[in-house]
């Protein structure tokens, strides 16, 4: 084999978590992010292998949002490539871990789906802390939750560590085109007035949902490897108020986790 040719070895990413070309934004006129690839000093760093501690870390995402918009559909489609309109309301906080492969660099995104119940607001809070991307889920059948957003994104983005900010309407199978169009318009002028990207997806059908996480895990990639090659000391991810380091050697700990937090009503 030609000593310039550079075997690709991602044992821990599945075939369908490979990401080598840098995913478009849903709307051009929705988003803060105008980048079109990834920044050339972080291909260069994938290509020579110096990306540093990201690929030993674990990046954080939270999705908020009003109960029943459908935060769980989406994690649940993702995730599992699943749809269950019966499934049970989270309580607390749920969370997943997808690991993928970016450039041929490793790397791991632990998805935090939380209650949307006032009543759990009070532990929620404490898993914003960190977060690397936040997603704030409204119901595009429901311009109450699109209004409530503007508190959700603001408190989570309270104790977030500048997150790339998403506004994702859900339960787009269930809009026709004509009332989407006027639906549409409110929500990009609200996603740029939180400074966040807009996407339209629907946990039904699986439409934009692999685009748009594909996009979320790109864009806070790119930054992670910035960060780390101008050498900013940038904490590992929490969980609640708890630290996790993690290395070669247990990268793997949290392969099938999952965690369900309770509290009193």
């Amino acid at each position: 084999m030609p000593h310039n040719v550079r075997v690709l070895i991602t044992p821990n990413a599945a075939k369908d978590r490979v990401i080598n070309k840098f995913p478009s934004a849903f709307h051009p006129d929705a988003s803060p992010y105008h980048q079109l690839n990834f920044s050339p000093k972080v291909k260069m760093a994938c290509s020579e292998n110096k990306t540093g501690r990201v690929s030993l870390r674990i990046s954080k995402a939270v999705i908020v949002g009003d109960i029943s918009v459908g935060k769980t559909c989406l994690v649940n489609r993702f995730c599992h490539n699943i749809f269950d309109r019966d499934y049970k309301a989270t309580i607390g906080v749920d969370f997943e871990v997808e690991k993928f492969s970016i450039l041929a660099a490793p790397y791991t995104l632990q998805v935090w789906d939380t209650a949307g119940q006032e009543r759990f607001k009070c532990i929620a809070a404490s898993y914003y802390r960190g977060a690397h991307v936040l997603i704030t889920a409204f119901d595009l059948t429901n311009m109450a939750s699109l209004a409530n957003a503007i508190n959700w994104m603001e408190d989570a983005a309270k104790s977030a560590d500048n997150p790339c900010r998403f506004l994702v309407g859900t339960k787009k199978d269930l809009v026709s085109p004509a009332a989407y169009e006027n639906i549409e318009q409110e929500a990009i002028k609200l996603a740029n007035s939180l400074e966040a990207e807009y996407w339209a997806v629907s946990s039904k059908t699986g439409e934009n949902v692999n685009e748009f996480f594909f996009r979320a895990v790109a864009l806070t990639f790119d930054r992670s490897v910035l960060r780390e090659l101008e050498g900013s000391n940038v904490p590992a991810a929490q969980i609640g108020n708890k630290l996790i380091k993690i290395d070669g050697h247990d990268s793997n700990l949290f392969e099938k986790s999952k965690s369900r937090v309770k509290c009193c009503h």
